[in-house]
């Protein structure tokens, strides 16, 4: 094992870690969403928020893991903030010199896969990772890459509206612009916690609105239909799409190209998915369509122009559709209606794909 060297900042990098305030603080949501959509992003069992200090390694956030403190000496993030530009990947530590003997990597449950993004500073100093890591080798792609770097950098921003938050707060008897620039600091704050409430409604391959951002406009849809009164309601339809032997695309082509054409039908689906419809990613290849003010007939006829259209397009791969239709009964749940929609999909595969099943 090899022990990691100080950064030549070390005593500015320390100094900003002590006027940041954060050690041994207790956990806050803004930070446990930022490991948890790291996680989803990277798709590792483990992801944290660590903070090195003199002499130990302090997580602020972990998803999948304890929260608790390790020795600097053990840690994989005391070797990632020595290059504040790069994100560090190791993709077998058992491959790897550094780490090949190192005790998380030869334990019960080891270390295999580890790949931190410095928290950065304005000033430039590494005070800790973003980091995930997983029990088995991996690989990130480009665009994980891409994303863990730029969530690392949104967690050093709540770092450094920290240290700013302190630094204005003594100030707050002696400086009169205390108040204006503490607005303006809340107002970053506001902002960047609606990014990431974005980020956990939005599927990171496609642009998409993700699974838990359909549950939660359907369920506002059927919250709406219920204030209605009973003669003036609206219909109200769900319809499951699913790509057409999707695994032996992945299978002949590789997961790159699968991605891709994922990426390609979500773009073409968007722009044929008007308002007040919506269109989501519900998991793999498989994408969900809410359908206010539509009946079931109704509903039927746009899946199947839908799907019509889907298979004339000219996309990196032929693809083609199967898609099941249900619409809102009375005092039916969400779950029901989903359900639903599911064996009317399970219906269109098994009657030969590329078609649009409704069930009343």
């Amino acid at each position: 094992m090899i022990r990691p060297e100080l950064p030549a900042n070390e005593p500015a990098r320390l100094a900003a870690l002590r006027q940041s305030q954060i050690l041994d603080t207790s956990p806050e949501p803004a930070f446990d969403d930022l490991a948890l959509l790291a996680s989803v992003v990277c798709a590792t069992r483990m992801a944290a928020v660590s903070l090195i200090d003199h002499d130990r390694e302090w997580f602020k956030a972990a998803h999948g893991m304890q929260r608790r403190a390790l020795a600097r000496d053990l840690s994989f993030c005391a070797h990632a903030i020595l290059d504040a530009d790069r994100v560090l990947t190791v993709d077998d530590t058992w491959r790897d010199p550094r780490f090949h003997d190192h005790p998380l990597a030869t334990d019960a449950t080891p270390v295999r896969f580890y790949a931190g993004a410095p928290l950065v500073t304005s000033q430039g100093l590494a005070l800790g990772t973003l980091c995930v890591f997983d029990d088995r080798p991996a690989q990130l792609s480009p665009t994980q890459r891409d994303a863990l770097q730029a969530l690392s950098r949104q967690a050093a921003h709540l770092l450094e509206l920290r240290r700013l938050g302190h630094a204005l707060d003594r100030q707050l008897r002696e400086r009169q612009w205390y108040e204006d620039r503490l607005m303006q600091y809340s107002t970053q704050l506001e902002a960047l916690n609606v990014e990431l409430a974005q980020q956990t409604r939005t599927d990171p391959l496609t642009g998409l609105p993700n699974r838990r951002a359909f549950s939660e406009a359907l369920a506002a849809a059927m919250a709406d239909e219920a204030r209605r009164p009973p003669a003036t309601g609206a219909p109200l339809a769900v319809a499951l799409l699913d790509i057409d032997h999707f695994k032996a695309i992945n299978d002949l082509h590789g997961h790159d190209r699968g991605d891709q054409v994922l990426r390609e039908l979500s773009a073409r689906l968007r722009a044929q998915v008007g308002a007040p419809a919506m269109m989501a990613r519900y998991g793999g290849e498989e994408f969900v369509l809410l359908l206010p003010g539509l009946n079931l007939e109704q509903a039927r006829f746009q899946c199947e122009s839908l799907r019509r259209s889907v298979a004339l397009m000219t996309l990196s791969l032929p693809v083609t559709l199967s898609i099941g239709v249900a619409a809102l009964q009375p005092h039916e749940s969400a779950e029901q209606v989903i359900k639903r929609a599911d064996q009317a999909l399970y219906q269109a595969k098994r009657g030969g794909r590329d078609r649009v099943v409704a069930l009343a």
